[in-house]
C-alpha cells in the first residue's frame, strides 16, 4: 500500500507540475490540479463499492493506472501541440495569408479542449488511485476471512507514510529527470505491483490470460515510450515554434530554445532565444532593448568602473557595457548552460551556432574583465551585501515575474539589498515588463524600488519583438536619474542605435498614465503582488505556453 501511495502522490505532482508549465498561471493550475485529483480520489473510493470481485478489480486497476500514468504526459503534449499548430496548418491548406489568423469556431473549441484535457486526465487518474484503498481493504478481510479490527488504520497509516516517501522521491529524483522519464518509471512501478499481485492471487482473478496479454502489451508500450518518448516530446515542442529550432535543451533550471528564420530576398537570418517558452531576444531588434537597459544607467552614474549585471546570461548587456571601458563586470546567472552557450563553449551546440551567438554578443562573456558568478541571484546578492561590495552601476536583466520563484527578485527586500551594494553616486536599471500590456506590474516595479529609498524614474520605448516595453532607473541621492542624464547633453559613448534625444523622450508618458499609482501595492517579499499583477496583465497571451511545458 505504501508503494502505491507513493506512486499516487508522484502522479499528483507530475500532472500538476506539467499542467502548470503548459497552461501558464502556475499557482492556479498547480493547486487546482492537486485539489481536483483529491476530489477524484474520493469519487473513486465511493465507486469502488460497485466492483464485485476485488481481486479482478485491483488487478485491472493497476494495469489501467500504469498505462494512463505512463502516456498521460505524452497525450497532453500531443494534443496541446496539435491544437496550437492547427491554425497555421489550416492557413497552408486554404492558402490564406499568414496575417489572417484562423482562431474561431472549431479551432477555438479544440484549443479549449487542449487546455481542459490535463484536468480530465487528472480527474480519471485520481479516481483510479482513489479506488485502491477500498479494494485493498476488502482483499485483506477476504484473505483473513474476518473483519479486521485495525484494517482501516493499518491501510491509511501505510498510505500516509508512502505518500511522504513519494513526496521525497519527487523532490530528490523525479523533478530533476525529464518528465516523460518520471511518468514511465512511476507507471512501471504500478505495473510491477500488478504482476506481483497476479503471481500471488492469480486463481482469484477472472479473465487471467486476457489480462496477462494486456499487461505484456502495456509493458511493451512503456518500453517504447522510455526509448523514444524524449525524442517525441522534443519534436512536438519544436512544432510550436514558427521558425526552425536549431538548439533546444532542458537544463536543471530552465528550458532553452534557439530558433532561426531566413529572411526572404535577404542574405541574413533572425536568431531568437526562448527561455521557458518566452521570447528573450531577437537578433533583429535586441540592440534596442539592451541599449535602453544599459545606456541610461551608465549615463546617470558618476562612474562606471565596476558594473554588476544580474541575469543577462546571453551576454548582450555585457557587450554594451564593455564599450564604456569598465575595469570589471560581474555577471550573476543561475544557469551554467546558458553561459556556455553564449560563450561558444556548449558541447551540444553546433560550431556554426556558437559562432553566431558569440558574434551577436561580440564574445563579451569571454572578455577577461568579466567575472561570472553562478547561483540564485537572491542569495548571491545577499552574500555581496554582507561582504561589503559596491558597484557603480547595477543592471537587472531578469525574466518577467511570470513565476512565483521570480517574484522575490522584484521584491522590496531584494531591492533593499541592491541598494546596499550600489555606490552612493551610482545608478541602477531594472527591466520592468510592458507598460502597455501589464501597466500595474510596470508601475509596481517602480513603486517597490521607491519604497526602499531609491529615487526612481521609469521609461519606455517600442521593441518590435516585444511591443511597448519599459524599464526603471534609480539613484540613491541627489538629482533624479533623468536630470543627471539631461545635464550630459549627449551620450558619452556613441551607440549605433540610440541617441540622446531618444533617451530623453523615453521618460515621457501620457499625462494620466500614473493616475492610479496610489492604488498600486508594493511587492513585499512575502506577497505575490507583482506576480498577480503580471498574470492579470498578460492573461490573454500567457495561456499559450510554447516551450518548457513540453520538457525536452
Amino acid at each position: 500500500m505504501a508503494l502505491l501511495a507513493a506512486c499516487g502522490l508522484i502522479y499528483e505532482y507530475l500532472l500538476a507540475h506539467y499542467a502548470g508549465r503548459i497552461l501558464g498561471s502556475v499557482d492556479t493550475t498547480l493547486y487546482g490540479m492537486i485539489g481536483l485529483m483529491i476530489v477524484a480520489m474520493g469519487i473513486g473510493a465511493f465507486y469502488a463499492r460497485t466492483i464485485t470481485c476485488p481481486y479482478t478489480g485491483f488487478a485491472w486497476l493497476e494495469t489501467g493506472i500504469a498505462i494512463l500514468g505512463g502516456v498521460s504526459v505524452l497525450l497532453m503534449a500531443g494534443l496541446f501541440s496539435f491544437a496550437y499548430i492547427l491554425p497555421s496548418q489550416l492557413q497552408q491548406v486554404y492558402h490564406s495569408h499568414e496575417t489572417q489568423g484562423i482562431y474561431g469556431g472549431g479551432v477555438f473549441l479544440f484549443q479549449q479542449l487542449a487546455e481542459v484535457f490535463p484536468y480530465l486526465i487528472g480527474l480519471l487518474l485520481g479516481a483510479m488511485v482513489g479506488m485502491e484503498i477500498p479494494l485493498i481493504a476488502r482483499i485483506r478481510e477476504d484473505i483473513h476471512q474476518k473483519h479486521l479490527q485495525h484494517n482501516t488504520g493499518t491501510i491509511y497509516g501505510a498510505d500516509y507514510i508512502g505518500a511522504g516517501f513519494g513526496a521525497a522521491v519527487w523532490v530528490v529524483v523525479c523533478i530533476k529527470l525529464p518528465i516523460i522519464v518520471s511518468a514511465v518509471a512511476t507507471a512501471g512501478v504500478n505495473l510491477v505491483v500488478g504482476w506481483f499481485f497476479l503471481a500471488h492471487y492469480f486463481r482469484r482473478v477472472k479473465g487471467l490470460m486476457f489480462l496477462l496479454g494486456v499487461n505484456v502489451l502495456i509493458a511493451l508500450v512503456l518500453v517504447v515510450i522510455a526509448i523514444n518518448g524524449q525524442s517525441w516530446m522534443s519534436k512536438m515542442n519544436n512544432m510550436l515554434f514558427q521558425d526552425a529550432v536549431v538548439f533546444s535543451e532542458n537544463t536543471r533550471y530552465q528550458n532553452i530554445v534557439i530558433t532561426q528564420r531566413a529572411l526572404k530576398n535577404q542574405n541574413k537570418t533572425i536568431t531568437r532565444l526562448y527561455i521557458n517558452g518566452h521570447l528573450q531576444l531577437a537578433s533583429n531588434d535586441e540592440a534596442i532593448y539592451h541599449a535602453m537597459l544599459v545606456v541610461p544607467p551608465l549615463m546617470a552614474s558618476a562612474r562606471h568602473e565596476k558594473v554588476l549585471v544580474i541575469g543577462g546570461g546571453d551576454g548582450m548587456a555585457v557587450r554594451d557595457i564593455l564599450s564604456w571601458q569598465p575595469k570589471s563586470v560581474t555577471l550573476i546567472d543561475l544557469d551554467p548552460s546558458m553561459i556556455q552557450l553564449f560563450q561558444g563553449a556548449h558541447p551540444s551546440a553546433p560550431a556554426w551556432l556558437s559562432q553566431t551567438l558569440i558574434g551577436l554578443n561580440r564574445n563579451a562573456l569571454n572578455d577577461p574583465r568579466v567575472e561570472i558568478k553562478y547561483g540564485d541571484a537572491f542569495k548571491v546578492v545577499e552574500t555581496l551585501a554582507e561582504s561589503g561590495n559596491y558597484y557603480d552601476v547595477i543592471i537587472v536583466d531578469l525574466p518577467d515575474p511570470n513565476h512565483p520563484d521570480l517574484n522575490k527578485l522584484y521584491s522590496d527586500y531584494f531591492y533593499g539589498k541592491l541598494q546596499q551594494i550600489l555606490a552612493a553616486d551610482g545608478a541602477i536599471s531594472v527591466q520592468s515588463t510592458s507598460p502597455y500590456f501589464a501597466q500595474k506590474a510596470f508601475m509596481a516595479v517602480g513603486k517597490t524600488m521607491a519604497s526602499v529609498g531609491f529615487n526612481t524614474r521609469q521609461y519606455h520605448t517600442n521593441v518590435p519583438s516585444f511591443g511597448e516595453w519599459g524599464w526603471t532607473i534609480a539613484t540613491l541621492a541627489g538629482p533624479s536619474p533623468a536630470e543627471r542624464i539631461q545635464r550630459l547633453g549627449q551620450i558619452p559613448v556613441k551607440h549605433p542605435w540610440l541617441s540622446y534625444q531618444q533617451v530623453m523622450a523615453a521618460f515621457v508618458f501620457s499625462d494620466n498614465y500614473f493616475d492610479d499609482l496610489e492604488s498600486i501595492d508594493v511587492n513585499r517579499l512575502n506577497s505575490p503582488t507583482l506576480y498577480r499583477y503580471h498574470a492579470e496583465g498578460w492573461q490573454d497571451g500567457d495561456g499559450v505556453y510554447f516551450s518548457s511545458g513540453l520538457d525536452l
